[in-house]
């Protein structure tokens, strides 16, 4: 590629404003970069993401494949043309020049933005990724945006992406670009076979013990998740609804109060900085006071983010038969309560339910305007129970109230509590964590448990308050966990078999009401030797269907947390 550039001199009597436009106009519309062909275009275009935009991918993967030996270093060239030939590829493929500069100028920005945020939180670029991007809000993408991620942005993605339309490209017919097009195939087909063969054993070691890094590839990565997610969507968007429990069947006798259940869906809370799971910090001053609660020490979640896990929990399938897209064509715990009679709302402070909550009643606080709980745009966990107590008043019949948190989404975690429960200090107030010590990243992430530890503890005292007239139980678990730079990571979305186990160990409790207790004939002491063995998410389905006296044909009892902690079920009645 030759490079042409005309500067004309500065006009005299000018002034400064005047000139720099006029430098501007120079660099965007006479700069003008020539390219022999379009195999030469798409090639310089991926030699320059894998040159600057896959730093870490480089650095990964040599922290996992290096040694100094010829066979080593034979297999990074031969990693290096496999990945210029396929990147040059998705540019190729195109089938006019106006869409390969398109597709080149777009990729650009999806490389700026996918190299920012796998070097600066370890993010991988897999399809559960891909989708938190396409069903985060504005609100998530506020508490990650900030001035080191825009400059990254418009140096290396706005910037490139414009200059890519000032390629010139020699005027041939399109059956001759097509024809070259091909002979560039068939020769990266067979160069890259040879290269592979030549170091197969390295390659079988990568691609089977090293799978993640795959997904640090910049910009291919993104893009590939990206399509394969959006078209397994496509194909089951018209797949009729499936209810594989059945009719639902309620088996316990009428009571005199209805039953109220709080099902609290914490966001990015893990279990190690709970101290109710035995951490050192005080991070549960009021939940740890709180009569009839059990918390479940050794619970782990379905996935490591939101998108797949919140559908995963409400689903009967459990994590190892789990598929988001599969679990679209079935109804869900909602729809089982639903069924049942029960009345049900979904209350989200988050970015939304992920699909679980699109057939019952929805109240959303994203965009709710009060000056001491949503004091920048963006509302704390409490706003979700400014009207909880009269609500409760008014409840005559069994009732489900589902609590959507904001929890302690980060990397913002100081914009998760409101001042007064900053108690651990100093805190990190920047969503740039690599601006802030460890233990400021820890802080302000313990600051925002203690917070969630306050917000459920007000929601007990309200089932409380209203006992004389409901029978209540609260359940809490979180949707994942978190990584706060343990091995370099942070934030969450790592695949699960790879994730560090603070991403998938989260805090999971059960809190019952006299009423309920009552109700259920709980033995409180074998509910505690219970929540000494392992939970999961997949408990919460059954453990739900029991707690409201429902079955249906997929219930599974030795799967529900408290049936089997009831007094007449341990005389010998069948549940």
């Amino acid at each position: 590629m030759t490079q042409q550039s005309i500067v004309r001199p500065r006009p005299p009597g000018s002034g400064l404003h005047a000139w720099l436009a006029l430098k501007a106009r120079a660099l965007f519309s006479e700069t003008r970069v020539r390219c022999s062909s379009d195999v030469v275009f798409a090639l310089s275009v991926s030699a320059i993401w894998l040159a600057l935009y896959n730093v870490r991918f480089w650095e990964s993967t040599a922290a996992a494949m290096w040694h100094p030996t010829l066979g080593t270093a034979a297999f990074f060239a031969s990693l290096a043309i496999v990945l210029l030939g396929a990147q040059a590829l998705l540019l190729l493929l195109m089938p006019t020049r106006w869409l390969m500069r398109a597709m080149a100028s777009a990729m650009f920005i999806v490389a700026a933005s996918s190299a920012y945020f796998i070097s600066a939180y370890g993010a991988l670029m897999n399809k559960d990724m891909m989708r938190n991007v396409l069903e985060t809000d504005p609100a998530e993408v506020t508490g990650l945006v900030n001035l080191d991620f825009l400059a990254h942005l418009l140096l290396l993605g706005v910037l490139p992406a414009v200059l890519i339309w000032r390629v010139e490209l020699p005027r041939t017919k399109w059956s001759q670009q097509m024809w070259q097009r091909l002979k560039f195939v068939a020769c990266a087909a067979v160069v890259s076979a040879v290269a592979v063969f030549a170091a197969s054993a390295h390659y079988a070691v990568f691609l089977r013990e090293h799978k993640p890094l795959r997904y640090e590839i910049t910009p291919a990565a993104a893009a590939s998740s990206a399509i394969g997610l959006i078209a397994s969507g496509s194909h089951n968007s018209n797949q009729p609804l499936l209810n594989a429990g059945g009719p639902i069947e309620r088996t316990g006798s009428v009571q005199k109060k209805p039953l109220v259940i709080f099902l609290v869906v914490g966001e990015t809370a893990r279990a190690a900085d709970f101290q109710l799971a035995g951490y050192g910090r005080d991070t549960n001053a009021e939940l740890k006071l709180a009569s009839g609660l059990t918390f479940f020490s050794h619970a782990t979640s379905c996935g490591t983010a939101t998108a797949y896990s919140v559908p995963c929990m409400f689903s009967h399938f459990g994590r190892e038969r789990f598929s988001i897209d599969e679990a679209k064509r079935y109804t869900n715990l909602l729809d089982a309560f639903a069924q049942a009679g029960f009345d049900i709302e979904w209350r989200d402070n988050n970015a939304g339910c992920k699909g679980v909550c699109t057939r019952v009643k929805q109240i959303s606080y994203a965009d709710r305007s009060d000056a001491a709980l949503c004091p920048h745009g963006y509302c704390f966990d409490e706003i979700m129970l400014t009207d909880l107590a009269a609500r409760l008043n008014d409840i005559d019949r069994d009732t489900l109230i589902v609590f959507h948190q904001i929890g302690s989404h980060g990397p913002a975690y100081s914009e998760r509590y409101p001042p007064a429960f900053e108690r651990f200090k100093p805190a990190c107030h920047t969503n740039e964590l690599n601006k802030c010590s460890p233990q400021q990243i820890v802080n302000a992430y313990d600051n925002s448990i203690a917070y969630t530890d306050h917000v459920l503890a007000r929601q007990i005292g309200m089932l409380k308050a209203a006992g004389d007239h409901v029978d209540s139980l609260l359940i809490y678990l979180s949707d994942h966990g978190e990584s706060l730079g343990e091995q370099g990571v942070y934030l969450h979305g790592l695949p699960y078999s790879f994730a560090p186990r603070q991403q998938k160990e989260i805090p999971f409790l059960i809190w019952t009401s006299q009423g309920f207790a009552a109700r259920k004939q709980l033995d409180s002491s074998c509910l505690g030797a219970r929540a000494l063995q392992p939970a999961s998410h997949d408990n919460l389905y059954h453990t739900m269907l029991g707690a409201g006296d429902m079955r249906n044909a997929v219930y599974r009892p030795e799967l529900d947390l408290i049936s089997r902690c009831r007094a007449r079920g341990k005389s010998g009645e069948t549940e």
